[in-house]
Protein backbone atom coordinates (compact mmCIF):
# COMPACT_ATOMS: atom_id res chain seq x y z
CA UNK A 1 0.00 0.00 0.00
CA UNK A 2 1.24 3.28 -0.75
CA UNK A 3 1.37 6.73 1.67
CA UNK A 4 -0.06 9.74 -0.39
CA UNK A 5 0.11 12.96 0.27
CA UNK A 6 -2.85 15.14 -1.24
CA UNK A 7 -2.23 19.29 -1.83
CA UNK A 8 -5.79 21.15 -0.82
CA UNK A 9 -8.88 20.46 1.51
CA UNK A 10 -11.52 21.14 -0.80
CA UNK A 11 -13.88 18.28 -2.53
CA UNK A 12 -10.92 16.44 -4.54
CA UNK A 13 -8.74 16.77 -1.95
CA UNK A 14 -11.18 15.97 0.80
CA UNK A 15 -12.59 12.97 -1.42
CA UNK A 16 -9.12 11.75 -2.43
CA UNK A 17 -7.80 11.21 0.94
CA UNK A 18 -10.94 9.54 1.98
CA UNK A 19 -11.15 7.26 -0.83
CA UNK A 20 -7.48 6.07 -1.02
CA UNK A 21 -7.59 5.19 2.97
CA UNK A 22 -10.62 3.30 2.41
CA UNK A 23 -8.35 1.25 -0.29
CA UNK A 24 -5.66 0.42 2.69
CA UNK A 25 -3.58 3.43 2.29
CA UNK A 26 -2.32 6.08 4.45
CA UNK A 27 -3.11 9.97 3.41
CA UNK A 28 -2.43 12.97 4.53
CA UNK A 29 -3.98 15.93 3.77
CA UNK A 30 -2.17 19.63 3.43
CA UNK A 31 -4.81 22.45 3.61
CA UNK A 32 -4.01 26.65 3.52
CA UNK A 33 -6.92 27.02 5.79
CA UNK A 34 -6.94 26.89 9.23
CA UNK A 35 -10.69 25.00 9.62
CA UNK A 36 -12.24 22.28 7.90
CA UNK A 37 -15.81 22.22 7.24
CA UNK A 38 -18.53 21.76 10.03
CA UNK A 39 -22.15 20.84 10.38
CA UNK A 40 -22.65 25.19 10.96
CA UNK A 41 -24.27 24.80 7.16
CA UNK A 42 -25.45 28.50 6.61
CA UNK A 43 -22.75 29.93 8.92
CA UNK A 44 -19.81 27.96 6.97
CA UNK A 45 -22.16 28.96 3.37
CA UNK A 46 -22.01 31.95 4.04
CA UNK A 47 -19.87 33.58 6.79
CA UNK A 48 -17.00 31.56 5.73
CA UNK A 49 -14.48 34.15 4.10
CA UNK A 50 -12.57 31.75 1.51
CA UNK A 51 -10.81 33.67 -0.43
CA UNK A 52 -9.02 30.71 -2.72
CA UNK A 53 -12.09 28.63 -3.11
CA UNK A 54 -14.25 31.54 -4.85
CA UNK A 55 -16.38 29.18 -6.23
CA UNK A 56 -17.82 27.63 -2.56
CA UNK A 57 -20.83 30.47 -2.42
CA UNK A 58 -22.03 29.45 -6.11
CA UNK A 59 -24.37 26.84 -6.42
CA UNK A 60 -23.77 23.59 -7.12
CA UNK A 61 -24.67 20.68 -9.36
CA UNK A 62 -24.27 17.46 -7.92
CA UNK A 63 -24.94 15.18 -11.43
CA UNK A 64 -26.07 11.51 -11.50
CA UNK A 65 -22.48 10.49 -11.98
CA UNK A 66 -20.91 12.37 -8.79
CA UNK A 67 -23.74 10.68 -6.74
CA UNK A 68 -22.97 7.18 -8.27
CA UNK A 69 -19.70 7.40 -6.94
CA UNK A 70 -21.11 8.61 -3.46
CA UNK A 71 -23.46 5.66 -3.23
CA UNK A 72 -21.01 2.75 -4.42
CA UNK A 73 -17.84 3.80 -2.66
CA UNK A 74 -18.93 6.29 -0.12
CA UNK A 75 -22.35 5.57 0.97
CA UNK A 76 -22.03 6.94 4.66
CA UNK A 77 -20.87 10.72 2.84
CA UNK A 78 -23.94 10.23 0.60
CA UNK A 79 -26.31 9.42 3.94
CA UNK A 80 -24.53 12.32 6.06
CA UNK A 81 -25.91 14.48 3.11
CA UNK A 82 -29.57 13.46 3.07
CA UNK A 83 -29.09 13.52 6.63
CA UNK A 84 -28.18 17.51 6.64
CA UNK A 85 -30.76 18.06 4.11
CA UNK A 86 -29.78 17.39 0.75
CA UNK A 87 -32.50 16.16 -1.07
CA UNK A 88 -33.14 14.09 -4.50
CA UNK A 89 -34.60 14.53 -7.89
CA UNK A 90 -35.17 12.11 -10.49
CA UNK A 91 -34.89 14.08 -13.78
CA UNK A 92 -38.10 12.33 -15.19
CA UNK A 93 -39.95 13.85 -12.69
CA UNK A 94 -39.81 16.82 -14.98
CA UNK A 95 -43.95 15.13 -15.79
CA UNK A 96 -46.65 15.04 -14.13
CA UNK A 97 -46.68 10.94 -14.49
CA UNK A 98 -42.89 9.55 -14.96
CA UNK A 99 -42.70 7.30 -18.20
CA UNK A 100 -42.14 3.38 -17.58
CA UNK A 101 -38.26 2.79 -16.26
CA UNK A 102 -35.43 1.91 -18.43
CA UNK A 103 -32.00 0.30 -17.49
CA UNK A 104 -29.75 3.18 -16.47
CA UNK A 105 -32.64 5.52 -15.25
CA UNK A 106 -31.45 5.30 -11.84
CA UNK A 107 -27.93 7.75 -12.70
CA UNK A 108 -30.39 10.44 -13.51
CA UNK A 109 -30.59 11.46 -10.42
CA UNK A 110 -29.69 15.13 -8.91
CA UNK A 111 -28.17 15.81 -5.52
CA UNK A 112 -29.64 18.82 -4.95
CA UNK A 113 -27.12 20.55 -2.15
CA UNK A 114 -25.17 23.22 -1.57
CA UNK A 115 -21.25 22.81 -1.79
CA UNK A 116 -21.19 22.86 1.88
CA UNK A 117 -22.88 20.00 2.52
CA UNK A 118 -20.52 17.58 0.44
CA UNK A 119 -17.17 19.60 2.07
CA UNK A 120 -19.01 18.90 5.47
CA UNK A 121 -20.53 15.23 4.75
CA UNK A 122 -16.50 14.10 3.54
CA UNK A 123 -15.24 15.70 6.36
CA UNK A 124 -16.72 14.08 9.19
CA UNK A 125 -16.11 10.56 6.95
CA UNK A 126 -12.22 11.77 7.00
CA UNK A 127 -11.98 12.47 10.99
CA UNK A 128 -13.16 9.18 11.64
CA UNK A 129 -11.01 7.26 9.01
CA UNK A 130 -7.65 5.84 10.80
CA UNK A 131 -4.91 6.23 8.80
CA UNK A 132 -5.63 9.68 7.24
CA UNK A 133 -3.86 12.94 9.10
CA UNK A 134 -5.15 16.07 8.32
CA UNK A 135 -3.09 19.38 8.70
CA UNK A 136 -5.36 22.37 8.74
CA UNK A 137 -3.31 26.26 8.04
CA UNK A 138 0.03 23.86 7.08
CA UNK A 139 -0.08 24.94 3.09
CA UNK A 140 2.50 23.31 1.04
CA UNK A 141 5.37 25.73 0.34
CA UNK A 142 6.89 23.17 -2.51
CA UNK A 143 7.76 19.38 -3.42
CA UNK A 144 10.30 17.48 -2.55
CA UNK A 145 11.88 15.80 -5.59
CA UNK A 146 14.79 13.78 -6.80
CA UNK A 147 16.91 12.84 -9.86
CA UNK A 148 14.23 10.81 -12.09
CA UNK A 149 16.62 8.91 -14.12
CA UNK A 150 16.12 5.70 -12.74
CA UNK A 151 12.61 6.20 -13.51
CA UNK A 152 12.49 6.42 -17.44
CA UNK A 153 13.98 8.59 -20.71
CA UNK A 154 11.26 10.88 -20.45
CA UNK A 155 11.10 11.62 -16.81
CA UNK A 156 13.80 14.07 -15.79
CA UNK A 157 12.02 14.82 -11.78
CA UNK A 158 10.83 12.75 -9.55
CA UNK A 159 8.36 14.07 -6.78
CA UNK A 160 9.15 12.50 -3.60
CA UNK A 161 7.34 14.59 -0.80
CA UNK A 162 6.51 18.21 0.22
CA UNK A 163 7.65 20.84 2.19
CA UNK A 164 5.75 23.41 4.37
CA UNK A 165 7.00 25.81 6.83
CA UNK A 166 7.03 23.21 9.57
CA UNK A 167 8.29 20.66 7.85
CA UNK A 168 9.55 18.35 5.04
CA UNK A 169 6.86 15.12 4.13
CA UNK A 170 7.98 12.21 2.20
CA UNK A 171 5.12 10.15 0.53
CA UNK A 172 4.85 7.59 -2.23
CA UNK A 173 2.77 9.38 -4.29
CA UNK A 174 2.04 13.67 -4.29
CA UNK A 175 -2.05 14.51 -5.08
CA UNK A 176 -2.17 17.76 -6.65
CA UNK A 177 -5.66 18.63 -5.56
CA UNK A 178 -5.10 22.53 -4.63
CA UNK A 179 -7.13 23.58 -8.11
CA UNK A 180 -6.31 26.09 -11.13
CA UNK A 181 -4.54 28.47 -8.78
CA UNK A 182 -2.38 26.00 -6.97
CA UNK A 183 1.64 26.42 -6.74
CA UNK A 184 2.51 22.74 -8.05
CA UNK A 185 3.34 24.26 -11.96
CA UNK A 186 5.00 26.65 -10.61
CA UNK A 187 7.01 24.56 -8.17
CA UNK A 188 7.76 21.99 -10.57
CA UNK A 189 9.26 24.45 -12.98
CA UNK A 190 11.21 25.93 -10.20
CA UNK A 191 12.65 22.07 -9.83
CA UNK A 192 13.86 22.05 -13.20
CA UNK A 193 10.81 20.31 -14.95
CA UNK A 194 9.20 20.92 -18.34
CA UNK A 195 6.10 22.97 -18.22
CA UNK A 196 2.89 21.40 -17.91
CA UNK A 197 0.63 21.21 -21.35
CA UNK A 198 -1.84 23.64 -20.83
CA UNK A 199 -5.13 24.34 -23.20
CA UNK A 200 -7.19 26.96 -22.25
CA UNK A 201 -10.49 28.41 -23.86
CA UNK A 202 -12.03 32.04 -22.23
CA UNK A 203 -15.89 31.67 -21.93
CA UNK A 204 -16.57 35.44 -21.68
CA UNK A 205 -19.25 34.41 -19.33
CA UNK A 206 -19.91 36.67 -16.09
CA UNK A 207 -22.91 35.60 -13.20
CA UNK A 208 -24.75 36.75 -10.64
CA UNK A 209 -26.48 34.67 -8.25
CA UNK A 210 -28.87 35.57 -4.79
CA UNK A 211 -29.36 32.84 -2.07
CA UNK A 212 -32.49 32.32 -0.57
CA UNK A 213 -34.78 30.32 2.01
CA UNK A 214 -38.30 29.47 0.74
CA UNK A 215 -41.00 30.38 3.38
CA UNK A 216 -42.04 28.08 6.62
CA UNK A 217 -43.88 25.34 6.08
CA UNK A 218 -42.76 25.08 1.87
CA UNK A 219 -40.79 22.15 2.25
CA UNK A 220 -40.16 22.40 -1.88
CA UNK A 221 -40.57 24.72 -5.17
CA UNK A 222 -42.59 24.46 -8.43
CA UNK A 223 -41.39 21.19 -10.03
CA UNK A 224 -41.13 23.41 -13.00
CA UNK A 225 -39.78 25.81 -14.67
CA UNK A 226 -36.46 25.47 -13.04
CA UNK A 227 -34.17 24.74 -16.20
CA UNK A 228 -31.39 27.27 -17.93
CA UNK A 229 -33.20 29.64 -20.02
CA UNK A 230 -32.07 32.62 -22.20
CA UNK A 231 -31.95 34.58 -25.24
CA UNK A 232 -29.40 36.10 -27.74
CA UNK A 233 -27.59 38.16 -24.71
CA UNK A 234 -28.44 37.06 -21.15
CA UNK A 235 -30.11 33.54 -18.74
CA UNK A 236 -31.82 32.32 -15.86
CA UNK A 237 -31.03 29.36 -13.78
CA UNK A 238 -32.65 28.14 -10.74
CA UNK A 239 -30.44 26.07 -7.94
CA UNK A 240 -32.98 24.46 -5.48
CA UNK A 241 -30.14 22.74 -2.86
CA UNK A 242 -30.75 21.92 0.90
CA UNK A 243 -33.13 23.01 3.58
CA UNK A 244 -35.64 24.83 1.71
CA UNK A 245 -32.43 27.06 -0.18
CA UNK A 246 -32.47 28.08 -3.62
CA UNK A 247 -30.30 30.25 -5.64
CA UNK A 248 -31.44 32.39 -8.69
CA UNK A 249 -28.45 33.41 -11.40
CA UNK A 250 -28.19 35.41 -13.82
CA UNK A 251 -25.30 35.06 -16.40
CA UNK A 252 -24.15 37.83 -19.34
CA UNK A 253 -21.58 38.41 -21.81
CA UNK A 254 -18.42 39.78 -20.09
CA UNK A 255 -18.25 42.94 -22.27
CA UNK A 256 -22.31 43.76 -21.38
CA UNK A 257 -22.44 47.06 -20.30
CA UNK A 258 -25.35 45.96 -18.22
CA UNK A 259 -23.26 43.83 -15.90
CA UNK A 260 -22.17 46.48 -13.43
CA UNK A 261 -25.89 47.32 -12.60
CA UNK A 262 -26.93 42.97 -11.64
CA UNK A 263 -24.94 43.93 -8.63
CA UNK A 264 -27.74 45.65 -6.95
CA UNK A 265 -30.44 43.26 -5.13
CA UNK A 266 -33.25 45.23 -6.56
CA UNK A 267 -32.37 45.35 -10.24
CA UNK A 268 -30.88 41.66 -9.93
CA UNK A 269 -34.55 40.34 -8.90
CA UNK A 270 -36.28 42.67 -11.63
CA UNK A 271 -34.27 41.03 -13.89
CA UNK A 272 -34.35 37.35 -13.01
CA UNK A 273 -38.36 38.10 -12.44
CA UNK A 274 -38.17 39.11 -16.57
CA UNK A 275 -37.31 34.93 -17.31
CA UNK A 276 -39.68 31.81 -16.64
CA UNK A 277 -37.41 30.23 -13.70
CA UNK A 278 -36.66 33.71 -12.10
CA UNK A 279 -40.24 34.54 -11.63
CA UNK A 280 -42.08 31.90 -10.66
CA UNK A 281 -38.99 30.85 -7.53
CA UNK A 282 -39.16 34.79 -6.44
CA UNK A 283 -43.13 34.85 -6.55
CA UNK A 284 -42.76 32.11 -4.05
CA UNK A 285 -42.04 34.82 -1.51
CA UNK A 286 -38.12 33.61 -0.11
CA UNK A 287 -36.28 35.61 1.98
CA UNK A 288 -33.09 36.81 1.06
CA UNK A 289 -30.08 34.74 2.86
CA UNK A 290 -26.93 36.39 0.75
CA UNK A 291 -26.19 39.89 -1.39
CA UNK A 292 -25.71 38.94 -5.15
CA UNK A 293 -22.67 37.33 -5.45
CA UNK A 294 -20.32 37.57 -8.64
CA UNK A 295 -18.07 36.13 -10.45
CA UNK A 296 -16.27 36.18 -13.89
CA UNK A 297 -13.05 35.40 -15.54
CA UNK A 298 -13.81 31.82 -16.36
CA UNK A 299 -12.24 29.88 -18.36
CA UNK A 300 -12.06 25.95 -19.44
CA UNK A 301 -8.77 25.34 -19.19
CA UNK A 302 -7.03 21.81 -19.16
CA UNK A 303 -3.27 21.29 -17.45
CA UNK A 304 -1.71 18.04 -18.49
CA UNK A 305 1.75 16.84 -16.91
CA UNK A 306 2.61 14.56 -19.77
CA UNK A 307 3.67 16.21 -23.22
CA UNK A 308 5.04 14.41 -26.29
CA UNK A 309 8.30 13.67 -24.48
CA UNK A 310 6.39 11.66 -22.08
CA UNK A 311 5.70 12.46 -18.40
CA UNK A 312 6.98 16.30 -16.93
CA UNK A 313 7.75 14.68 -13.49
CA UNK A 314 6.94 11.24 -11.68
CA UNK A 315 5.72 10.83 -8.45
CA UNK A 316 2.88 13.43 -8.93
CA UNK A 317 -0.94 13.14 -10.33
CA UNK A 318 -3.68 15.82 -10.24
CA UNK A 319 -7.42 15.91 -9.21
CA UNK A 320 -10.29 18.09 -9.32
CA UNK A 321 -9.57 21.61 -10.76
CA UNK A 322 -5.83 20.90 -11.06
CA UNK A 323 -6.32 19.01 -14.25
CA UNK A 324 -9.25 19.98 -15.78
CA UNK A 325 -11.03 23.14 -14.49
CA UNK A 326 -14.57 23.46 -16.52
CA UNK A 327 -17.05 26.46 -16.40
CA UNK A 328 -20.17 25.75 -14.04
CA UNK A 329 -22.67 25.91 -16.72
CA UNK A 330 -23.01 22.43 -17.24
CA UNK A 331 -22.22 21.27 -13.47
CA UNK A 332 -19.60 19.04 -14.49
CA UNK A 333 -16.36 20.19 -11.65
CA UNK A 334 -17.85 17.96 -8.85
CA UNK A 335 -18.52 14.50 -10.99
CA UNK A 336 -14.95 15.27 -12.60
CA UNK A 337 -13.14 15.25 -9.70
CA UNK A 338 -14.98 12.20 -7.97
CA UNK A 339 -13.72 10.12 -10.59
CA UNK A 340 -10.39 11.36 -10.81
CA UNK A 341 -10.28 10.75 -6.50
CA UNK A 342 -11.49 7.25 -7.22
CA UNK A 343 -8.99 6.31 -10.01
CA UNK A 344 -6.20 7.73 -7.71
CA UNK A 345 -7.32 5.70 -4.52
CA UNK A 346 -7.80 1.98 -7.04
CA UNK A 347 -4.51 2.94 -8.17
CA UNK A 348 -1.92 4.41 -6.19
CA UNK A 349 -0.36 0.78 -4.93
CA UNK A 350 0.70 -0.06 -8.40
CA UNK A 351 3.92 1.46 -8.28
CA UNK A 352 2.95 5.13 -8.19
CA UNK A 353 6.65 7.19 -8.60
CA UNK A 354 7.05 5.15 -11.71
CA UNK A 355 7.23 6.93 -14.67
CA UNK A 356 3.87 4.63 -15.95
CA UNK A 357 2.05 5.05 -13.06
CA UNK A 358 2.33 8.86 -14.33
CA UNK A 359 1.60 8.44 -18.32
CA UNK A 360 -1.11 5.79 -17.10
CA UNK A 361 -3.03 8.31 -14.60
CA UNK A 362 -2.53 10.80 -17.99
CA UNK A 363 -4.22 8.31 -20.63
CA UNK A 364 -6.82 7.15 -18.57
CA UNK A 365 -7.55 11.33 -17.94
CA UNK A 366 -7.58 11.66 -21.77
CA UNK A 367 -10.07 9.03 -22.23
CA UNK A 368 -12.46 9.85 -19.27
CA UNK A 369 -12.25 13.34 -18.49
CA UNK A 370 -11.16 15.67 -21.79
CA UNK A 371 -14.09 14.44 -23.97
CA UNK A 372 -16.15 15.99 -20.89
CA UNK A 373 -13.47 18.97 -20.95
CA UNK A 374 -13.91 19.29 -25.16
CA UNK A 375 -17.86 19.29 -24.60
CA UNK A 376 -18.00 22.21 -22.39
CA UNK A 377 -15.19 23.81 -23.93
CA UNK A 378 -17.88 23.73 -27.17
CA UNK A 379 -21.53 24.50 -25.82
CA UNK A 380 -19.35 27.88 -23.63
CA UNK A 381 -18.17 28.92 -26.95
CA UNK A 382 -21.36 28.72 -28.35
CA UNK A 383 -23.18 30.86 -25.64
CA UNK A 384 -20.13 33.25 -25.69
CA UNK A 385 -20.53 33.85 -29.35
CA UNK A 386 -24.49 34.39 -28.96
CA UNK A 387 -23.90 36.57 -26.00
CA UNK A 388 -21.29 38.71 -27.59
CA UNK A 389 -22.96 39.42 -30.86
CA UNK A 390 -26.64 39.25 -29.45
CA UNK A 391 -27.67 37.30 -32.08
CA UNK A 392 -30.11 34.32 -32.01
CA UNK A 393 -29.65 30.98 -32.87
CA UNK A 394 -29.88 29.60 -36.03
CA UNK A 395 -29.18 26.16 -38.20
CA UNK A 396 -27.26 23.60 -36.46
CA UNK A 397 -27.69 25.37 -32.78
CA UNK A 398 -31.40 26.31 -33.74
CA UNK A 399 -31.47 22.29 -33.82
CA UNK A 400 -29.69 21.83 -30.61
CA UNK A 401 -31.87 24.56 -28.73
CA UNK A 402 -35.09 22.65 -30.47
CA UNK A 403 -33.46 19.10 -29.11
CA UNK A 404 -33.72 21.17 -25.25
CA UNK A 405 -36.74 22.15 -26.23
CA UNK A 406 -38.15 19.14 -26.99
CA UNK A 407 -37.20 17.55 -24.27
CA UNK A 408 -39.45 19.54 -21.61
CA UNK A 409 -41.93 17.37 -23.65
CA UNK A 410 -40.95 14.53 -24.95
CA UNK A 411 -39.89 12.07 -21.80
CA UNK A 412 -37.54 9.92 -24.44
CA UNK A 413 -35.73 12.82 -25.54
CA UNK A 414 -35.93 14.10 -21.95
CA UNK A 415 -34.15 10.47 -21.28
CA UNK A 416 -31.43 11.33 -23.67
CA UNK A 417 -30.43 14.65 -22.52
CA UNK A 418 -30.66 13.51 -19.31
CA UNK A 419 -28.12 11.06 -19.90
CA UNK A 420 -25.74 13.30 -21.16
CA UNK A 421 -26.55 16.08 -18.13
CA UNK A 422 -25.38 13.12 -15.95
CA UNK A 423 -22.64 12.38 -17.82
CA UNK A 424 -23.79 8.51 -18.77
CA UNK A 425 -23.73 9.19 -22.41
CA UNK A 426 -21.27 11.35 -24.72
CA UNK A 427 -23.86 13.84 -26.63
CA UNK A 428 -22.86 12.24 -29.70
CA UNK A 429 -23.92 8.85 -28.98
CA UNK A 430 -27.10 10.08 -27.25
CA UNK A 431 -28.17 12.42 -29.26
CA UNK A 432 -27.57 10.45 -32.65
CA UNK A 433 -29.71 7.51 -31.81
CA UNK A 434 -32.65 7.61 -34.99
CA UNK A 435 -35.57 7.55 -32.47
CA UNK A 436 -34.55 10.45 -30.95
CA UNK A 437 -33.87 12.50 -33.83
CA UNK A 438 -37.14 11.82 -35.55
CA UNK A 439 -38.60 12.88 -32.54
CA UNK A 440 -36.63 16.04 -32.22
CA UNK A 441 -37.43 16.28 -36.01
CA UNK A 442 -40.86 16.05 -36.04
CA UNK A 443 -41.82 18.17 -32.74
CA UNK A 444 -39.05 21.06 -34.89
CA UNK A 445 -41.64 20.50 -38.24
CA UNK A 446 -44.38 21.14 -36.35
CA UNK A 447 -43.39 24.60 -34.83
CA UNK A 448 -41.96 26.22 -38.07
CA UNK A 449 -41.95 29.43 -36.36
CA UNK A 450 -40.03 27.99 -33.51
CA UNK A 451 -37.36 30.85 -31.98
CA UNK A 452 -35.13 29.56 -28.97
CA UNK A 453 -35.82 30.84 -25.60
CA UNK A 454 -37.89 33.49 -26.82
CA UNK A 455 -39.58 33.50 -23.40
CA UNK A 456 -37.12 35.90 -21.97
CA UNK A 457 -37.06 39.66 -22.60
CA UNK A 458 -36.25 41.86 -25.74
CA UNK A 459 -32.94 43.97 -25.67
CA UNK A 460 -35.22 47.12 -24.93
CA UNK A 461 -36.91 45.71 -21.80
CA UNK A 462 -33.75 44.65 -20.26
CA UNK A 463 -31.56 47.79 -21.04
CA UNK A 464 -34.98 48.96 -18.78
CA UNK A 465 -34.48 46.85 -16.26
CA UNK A 466 -30.92 47.51 -15.66
CA UNK A 467 -31.19 50.91 -15.66
CA UNK A 468 -33.35 50.69 -12.31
Amino acid sequence: MAHVLVIGGGVGGLATALLAARQGHTAELFERDTRAPGTALDRDFFGWRRPTVPQASQPHALLGAARTVLREELPDVHAEMLRLGARERHELDWFDERPPARSGDEDLVMLQARRILLESALATALRGEQGVVSRYGEPVTGLLTADGAGAGAGAGVRVTGVTTDAGRYEGDLVVDAGGRRGGVERWLTAAGCRPPVVERHRTGLAYFCRWYRLPDGMDEGPRRPWAVTGGAFAGCAVFPADNRVFAVTLFVHTTDTTRSALRDPAVFEAAARSFPPGAAWLALGGAPLSEVLATASLDNRWSALVDERGPVATGLVPVGDAITHTNPTLGQGTSLALWAARRVARTAHRDPGSEGFAADHHAWAVRTLKPWFDFQAVADAAIGERFATRVGRTGTAREVAALFDCALEDPEVMRARARVRHLADMPERAYADPEIRARVARWLAARPDYEPNAAGPDRAEWEKLTAG
